[in-house]
């Protein structure tokens, strides 16, 4: 009885306190804040950029952010697990893929590894295809995961430290199954039903696949670059049937497909005598961009020493790719090792640095600074454009 009676006078004295504090001087009632729900175009702009963010200090919690460069606006935001790379953006708009990894106990566990497909519009999930375990966890990087020319398949890069590819038919949403690349790393499509991977003796891997999505032939290229003198880096892009691929000494290397397999065509230097005298070099998480509509590649460039490739850039210099000159000098706001270029004929340069938070966004012809876009997730690393 005691207790009880101590109880009962317990809860007056709150419930007084509580009435005698809403009443005071300085405390209001607010009315729940408003709800609302939108939705983006069905049709991207092409001046919309997603930034892949793997969360360095949370790896678990994986993001990936759009935001519209035209007005510094974020206008979404994706959930995309642990070690997440990129999102990939089919040709015709309306769904968005994910390959994603996921823990049963959150940082262990059962491990399920999925490909994600997300309604373009809404942002949220439409589907889940269940992928073998063993998607690679890398420092993001853009060719761990790439479509066929059609789109029909999504190919996927595995270390487990065997080398493979999954590959998922989008159209069923389907596993369709894996191939192996031994010795060979990254996924660098080429055709409707083909790819290549970089192989460490400096010969590409390249793969065709039938029309069920199976290997249908695998062929070895001779060496095409020398991998102990002057490597090249993974971060290749792409113009019609030519991947460039910039060397750490900083030369460009074609890499032309045609019926025959792929061909090495003429390599030509990113820096004058003068300027490797100074010590430029290239340097970045994802230092290429290309505007293919006037053929123009944007490297972020650095001064340094040896071993320097993937130290942050201060300038993006521009070169066009028929002439091999360079064309044009951006002087970076701020540091950089990721850019991305949109594909319009009014194109915006995006540009972040893996260890800031802010997304910088300049005109992509005459390099005038625009804007910057703050707080934008933890360690900002693959820009991909529509």
């Amino acid at each position: 009885m005691p207790g009880t009676l101590i109880k009962s006078r317990l809860l007056r004295t709150a419930l007084a306190a509580a009435a005698l504090a809403s009443s005071a001087p300085g405390w209001a009632v607010l009315a729940p804040e408003p709800s609302s729900v939108a939705q983006l175009p069905v049709r991207p702009s092409p001046h919309w950029v997603w930034i892949n963010d793997m969360d360095f200090d949370s790896m678990p919690d994986g993001k990936a952010y759009l935001v519209d460069g035209d007005t510094g606006r974020m206008l979404g935001m994706l959930s995309t697990g642990y070690s997440f790379n990129s999102v990939l953006l089919p040709k015709r708009p309306g769904v968005i893929y994910s390959p994603e990894t996921y823990y049963s106990l959150g940082t262990r566990g059962t491990r399920t590894d999925v490909v994600t497909v997300y309604d373009a519009v809404h942002l949220s999930p439409m589907a889940e295809i269940a992928i073998p375990p063993k998607r690679s966890s890398n420092l993001a990087m853009s060719a761990a995961a790439a479509l066929t020319d059609d789109d029909r398949f999504l190919l996927i890069y595995n270390f487990t430290p065997a080398q493979s590819v999954t590959v998922v038919n989008t159209l069923t949403r389907k596993l369709v199954g894996e191939v192996g690349i031994p010795g060979c790393a990254l996924v660098y499509p080429t055709g409707p039903r083909s790819f290549f991977s970089i192989c460490s003796d400096g010969s590409l891997l390249v793969t065709r696949l039938a029309d069920d999505g199976n290997a249908a032939s695998r062929v070895h290229t001779d060496r095409l670059f020398d991998p102990i003198k002057d490597p090249l880096t993974e971060k290749g892009v792409r113009l019609g049937d030519t991947w460039l691929f910039s060397s750490f000494g900083g030369t460009i290397y074609p890499l032309r497909s045609t019926s025959r397999g792929i061909e090495r065509g003429p390599t030509w230097p990113l820096f004058t005598r003068r300027e490797l005298a100074s010590h430029w070099r290239t340097g970045g998480l994802q230092h290429l961009a290309l505007h293919r509509a006037t053929a123009r590649l944007f490297t972020i460039v650095h001064q340094g020493g040896l071993e320097t490739h993937k130290g942050p850039g201060t300038s993006v210099w521009v070169y066009d790719v028929a002439s091999h000159r360079k064309v044009g000098q951006i002087r970076l706001r701020h540091p950089a090792t990721s850019i991305q270029v949109s594909q319009d004929s009014r194109p915006l340069l995006f540009a972040c640095f893996l260890d800031s938070k802010t997304l910088d966004v300049y005109d992509g012809s005459s390099g005038r600074y625009l804007r910057s876009v703050p707080d934008i997730g933890a360690t900002p690393a693959v820009l991909v454009t529509p």
